[in-house]
């Protein structure tokens, strides 16, 4: 039944396409020119997913000038087409010195370019390395995908002690849940990928000690399928891959129960919208991971 239905969205994704882009969603604002060929929100990242999918539909795909970054810039462009390794060399380089330390925008971002193409990180690994601040503290902005970018440059156990006393110092507890806010001082306030605990927990588990692994699962688990949508970024299939890293690093089988049935939730929720970080493809791709008992979250761990 999984697999029929991550086939139906392939498919109507593969039909969707206009031989140039993807019809923007509503939900997604005004896209811009640049927007519509973005990793993130763009035919780039819908391309590696139908790729990562099976499908060998044509996606014509260039540089547009959009800036360094990984997820709204040209690095993930040229990661997808590796037209121009010399060229995304430069801009992991260039981006390297970006104020922005993050995932999205960031040399965390373009450092995992670096990783998925052999490329030099070293002006990247150093920049984030020298960043010591915690303000922002989930994945997609902050300190956690920060640390993401850097596993496999700077060993694990070097990491572990400087994410245990960052995410004790700033876990929100609800009796054997936690959560941790958007930043520093802040209250919780959303259970998403890109902020608070299901992110942390999707890309760092790990890293984390036990008890707050598994409490940061109970609260993804607890909040339930997010009536956002089924994407990656802040909606169900991005909240799925807490549950199912879970299981990778407990062994536990209820996890995995779980994170299945959050796929199955995902799957209910397609919108027709077509993105790799807020569409469709994301369910499918959860749901495909459920199938393949394979934890590691799209673009940054899996490539």
């Amino acid at each position: 039944m999984i697999e029929s239905r991550v086939a139906a969205i392939v498919a109507d994704a593969e039909a969707a396409f206009d031989g140039e882009r993807w019809p923007a969603h509503p939900l997604d604002d005004e896209v811009t020119e640049s927007e519509t060929r973005t990793l993130y929100l763009g035919a780039s990242g819908m391309a590696w997913a139908l790729r990562r999918l099976g499908s060998t539909l044509e996606v014509p795909l260039e540089p547009i000038g959009a800036g360094p970054s990984l997820f709204v810039g040209d690095a993930g462009i040229l990661l997808v087409t590796r037209g121009d390794d010399a060229q995304l060399q430069r801009l992991i380089d260039e981006n390297a010195r970006n104020q922005v330390s993050d995932l999205i925008r960031g040399a965390p971002g373009t450092l995992v370019a670096a990783r998925h193409t052999g490329l030099d990180p070293t002006q990247s690994v150093q920049a984030i390395l020298e960043d010591r601040s915690v303000g922002i503290l989930g994945i997609a902005h902050g300190f956690a995908g920060a640390v993401a970018a850097l596993r496999g440059y700077v060993p694990d156990d070097e990491l572990r002690p400087r994410v245990e006393s960052v995410l004790r110092e700033h876990a929100v507890w609800d009796g054997d849940a936690v959560n941790w806010p958007p930043s520093v001082g802040a209250e919780p306030t959303r259970v998403q990928w890109c902020h608070g605990a299901p992110g942390i927990v999707a890309l760092l588990g790990e890293l984390m000690p036990e008890d707050l692994l598994i409490a940061g699962a109970e609260t993804t688990w607890r909040t339930g399928p997010l009536e956002k949508g089924p994407g990656l970024c802040h909606g169900t299939a991005g909240n799925g891959y807490a549950l199912l890293k879970t299981y990778a690093v407990t062994g536990d089988r209820v996890w995995l129960e779980r994170a299945r049935s959050f796929a199955m939730a995902a799957l209910d929720q397609l919108q027709r919208r077509y993105s790799l970080m807020t569409g469709d493809i994301g369910a499918a791709l959860f749901a495909q991971a459920c199938l393949d008992v394979d934890a590691r979250f799209p673009v940054v761990e899996l490539w």
